[in-house]
Formats: C-alpha cells, structure tokens, sequence
C-alpha cells in the first residue's frame, strides 16, 4: 500500500482466470484501496452490460449473499467461472455493505471493460434512446444488419470474411448519433447519457473486433485492449479529475506489453496504454504467479470446466527461480531488483487460459518478460487452489468471452 502511494490507476492482475488466491487476494487489496485511499471503483475484464447489473446491486439496498450468488448466476456466457464464482461473490457482498451509510456520489460501483456483449449492449440501449426517434432508427439499423446472425458473433464474423456481410457503418452511424446528443462543455453527462453512450460503444468495438478475429489475432487483440482503455478513461472522466481506478485483468492484458514478445507482434495492452495516457507514477501494476496447484479451466473451446492440476513451473522460469529461492509466499518490488542484471533479460513467466492443458505448456504457456520492467511489483504464491465456481449457472449457447486469446 505504501509502494502505491498516490498512484490514480492500480491495474492487479493474474497468472489464471481460475486461481482462487489471485481473486482473494485483489479483493483484500481493492478493499483497502478503498477504505484508506479512496478508490472510486473496480473496472474487470467483464461485459459491461452484466456487470453494470453488479455495480446497481452494490449501490442498492442492503442484500445478502443469497442474492448476490444469484446476481452473479447471470454471468452465463462461457467461461461462467470468471466472475460466477463465490470468490467474487463475497466481495460484490462486501461492496454492497460498504455502501450502505455512504451518499450517491461517495458510493463505490463494479464496471465491466470488455468488448463481447455486442447484442446485449444493442439491447440494453433501447430503452435509454426510446424517447428520441434519431437514435431509435439508428439502433434498429444495427439490429436490422445483425439480426441474420442470430446473436451469434462468430457467424456474423465469418460472414465478413465471406464478403457476405459488414455491419460497419451502421454501427458507426449510431455511435455519431448518441455523440451528438452529449451535454455542451458546461453541462455533466448523467449517468443514464454515460451507459447509453458506453452500450454503443461496445457496439461499434465489438463489431471491429468480430470483423477482424477471423483474420488478425493482433488487431482483434489490439481493438480489445484499446477499448477497455477507452473504456477506463471513459468512468475515470465520468467519476471526476480525482477518481481513482482499481483495474482486475489478466497478466497479459495488465503487465506492460512492451517488456513482453507481444511487442513484436505488435500487441499492445491495456497497462502499457495505461502508463502511457496517465502517466508511469500515476499507475501501480501488480502481476501475480504461482509455482503449482490447481485451477478452473476447460480443455477445448466451449468444454465443461473442471479443475486441473498444474504442474511445476518449468525450470528457468520465473516462477522456478522464486520457487528456488525459497518456497513460500512473497511480495517483490520492482524497485528492488532492477539492477539485477540477469532479471533485465527476458524470462518465461507463466500463463494460463481459460482453455488448459498442462501437458502443452512448454508450447506456449511461458510469456517471456523483462519481469522488473514488466509490473510495479508481484504477488507470488507458491501453491495455489482452483476458484470455487457457481455450480448453478447455466450456460447461454453463444460463442464463448475471451476468444481467440483464452486471457
């Protein structure tokens, strides 16, 4: 907490979406984030739409955990367990507590960044423009071009590959309109103005990104990062020229790409957009790890989960040389080790996907990373324990979050 000081951004992140200890852990830090430094909300990498359910739950009457579990349930899209899960469950519980004696605007919220909800957006928009015929027209255009696609994101994108479809420029055309209708320089956006806003954002983002993942797994990547950064920048704006972010990603979307081999594919990502729009003092990135353990992931696209054991970190990596060094539970600082010469090179650093075979991880599993570079500091665990997913949740037959990437 010291180490953070008066950064405005934390970005926390972690090696898997199905680690117990890495969702345990970032609830402790935003909890204190909040009390002792007032933190104004936690953005994840979540659709905005369920998770902008989430944020009006916490601000709300007091609820019990019951009816937040079943809150959570609505995060039916594969990979459920990410954010349907009893970890995050009792933190959104606690968030809805916290809230309780505050005002409106002292009132933390819970944002989605992501970009895949693309039709539930469209539909969560309606009934903020009803009123307004521009609009209305504008988003039956969208609905209209995407309604062959049956809410099927993949088919619609393999029909832009095929030349058979492209749904572009009646996105853009609502995103110019619901512009249009943002208050003049003196007046503040409401609330209702600013998720209208964000829905057909993830609209217009969402249809790039669909348009491109069947082409360039670097520029779908790309589009993704830049929106959740937009999207950030968007509810920082929004909160005020004093709100504080804490960001909940995936390390690779978190650990600054530039110390990374995404560089050379030309893969940004949301903590190096981040440094580079707030400025480096003003974002704190914590990366965490694991040496061995289990974790919730699936093995192929779409697949029940199940817990998976994973084995030892590969020797030479980052997690096997903070493993050697003794095994138990550590907190680095990058401040401490960057004039390690060996660690300013690059070393593999674990991560895991959604879809997991440990088995293959000496395929690709390693990032190779500039580690002091790479974080503001690490979080490393030496065995950790799968997440605890809602077992209730049914899941919605759509094309799965996270795809291509699996983080």
């Amino acid at each position: 907490m010291q180490e953070i000081g008066d950064a405005r951004v934390v970005l926390l992140g972690e090696a898997s979406h199905g680690t117990s200890e890495y969702y345990t852990w970032r609830a402790a830090i935003t909890k204190r984030l909040m009390q002792e430094k007032g933190f104004d909300f936690v953005a994840v990498e979540g659709e905005w739409a369920d998770s902008y359910r989430v944020n009006q739950h916490i601000k709300g009457p007091l609820k019990d955990s019951v009816a937040t579990v079943a809150l959570l349930e609505q995060y039916n899209r594969w990979p459920t367990w990410m954010w349907g899960n009893y970890e995050v469950a009792s933190l959104v519980t606690w968030l809805n507590q916290y809230n309780q004696n505050k005002t409106a605007p002292e009132k933390v919220g819970f944002y989605g960044l992501d970009v895949y909800c693309l039709w539930e957006s469209m539909t969560e928009l309606m009934p903020y423009i009803k009123d307004n015929p521009d609009l209305t027209k504008a988003a039956r255009g969208v609905h209209k071009c995407f309604q062959p696609y049956s809410a099927d994101a993949m088919q619609y994108a393999q029909a832009v590959a095929n030349a058979s479809a492209n749904c572009r420029a009646q996105t853009a055309r609502l995103w110019k309109e619901i512009r249009q209708q943002k208050p003049g320089e003196s007046a503040r956006q409401t609330e209702a103005q600013f998720v209208a806003e964000q829905n057909a954002l993830v609209a217009l983002n969402g249809e790039r990104y669909y348009r491109t993942a069947v082409s360039s797994n670097t520029e779908s990547w790309n589009i993704r990062d830049h929106h959740m950064a937009q999207t950030l920048k968007r509810l920082l704006d929004f909160h005020g020229a004093t709100s504080k972010a804490v960001v909940w990603e995936h390390n690779t979307h978190v650990g600054d790409a530039r110390y990374t081999d995404m560089a050379s594919s030309g893969e940004v990502n949301v903590g190096q957009l981040a440094r580079k729009e707030y400025g480096e003092d003003n974002v704190f990135i914590v990366g965490f790890g694991s040496h061995r353990g289990t974790v919730i992931a699936a093995g192929s696209w779409g697949d029940p989960m199940k817990t998976i054991q994973v084995p030892p970190a590969t020797q030479g990596s980052w997690e096997q040389i903070l493993h050697q060094l003794s095994p138990t539970n550590k907190i680095i600082l990058s401040k401490d080790i960057r004039e390690n010469k060996m660690l300013n090179k690059p070393v593999g650093h674990r991560a895991i996907g959604v879809v997991y075979n440990p088995k293959l991880e000496h395929l690709g599993n390693y990032v190779p990373s500039v580690m002091p570079k790479r974080y503001d500091a690490f979080i490393f665990i030496d065995s950790t324990r799968a997440l605890r997913p809602i077992q209730s949740i049914t899941v919605r037959n759509e094309p799965p979050d996270l795809y291509p990437s699996g983080t």
